[in-house]
């Protein structure tokens, strides 16, 4: 069974945190709320980890996964940002927006787009998701828990650890989660274009 952590949505403990990273360190798949709805994560370097979501999950192998970063500096390492692309991440992180840009020489292929070598980035707005890529020192490769044949995410984490308890290897348990997905903006587009509506406000790109 999962290790199952109550973690205040405000004041993330300190001592839960760090054994939620060390989980993601040894190799491990956390089930964890962010500001949109819950999702799936390991670190980026982990291949059997991944290969572990796309099978809860039963995803295809060309599924985009999302870089789930702290800040903008950290989204720099990992995607190539423009002057625009830049004004306008600052002005939407954090925040429950997903950007597709170009991905750097750090981005390992196998999570970039196969033609357009893009990667899609995010930063939660989210305290929880926050302590933990604070402390993980990285971002976290990350998809929504949406499970197969269903419509909508889990919300109730005690439901999570019910029904992945032996998929995951950390449940974090941080309220209930939401069920809208983020908005998804194609930054190499000019102007900007929104490819998916979602939580984020869409109203700076209507008049783009």
């Amino acid at each position: 069974m999962s290790q199952y952590f109550q973690i205040h949505p405000r004041n993330p403990q300190k001592r839960l945190v760090h054994r939620t990273v060390e989980i993601l360190r040894d190799g491990g798949v956390i089930a964890y709320p962010t500001d949109s709805s819950y999702a799936l994560a390991c670190t980026i370097g982990n291949k059997n980890a991944l290969e572990r979501i796309r099978r809860i999950r039963r995803l295809e192998p060309h599924h985009h996964f999302t870089l789930v970063c702290r800040d903008l500096s950290e989204i720099s390492v990992y995607a190539k940002v423009d002057n625009t692309a830049y004004r306008l991440l600052k002005a939407l992180t954090p925040g429950p927006y997903t950007f597709v840009l170009k991905a750097t020489h750090e981005t390992p292929r196998r999570l970039q787009h196969p033609k357009r070598k893009t990667i899609g980035i995010r930063v939660p707005d989210n305290p929880i998701a926050q302590a933990i890529l604070e402390e993980l020192g990285e971002p976290m490769l990350s998809t929504t828990l949406m499970l197969p044949g269903e419509e909508l995410p889990l919300t109730d984490p005690e439901e999570i650890r019910d029904r992945l308890g032996n998929q995951v290897d950390a449940v974090i348990d941080g309220g209930s989660g939401g069920i809208e997905a983020t908005t998804v903006i194609d930054l190499l587009s000019s102007p900007p274009e929104v490819l998916r509506v979602g939580l984020g406000d869409v109203s700076l790109f209507e008049n783009a």
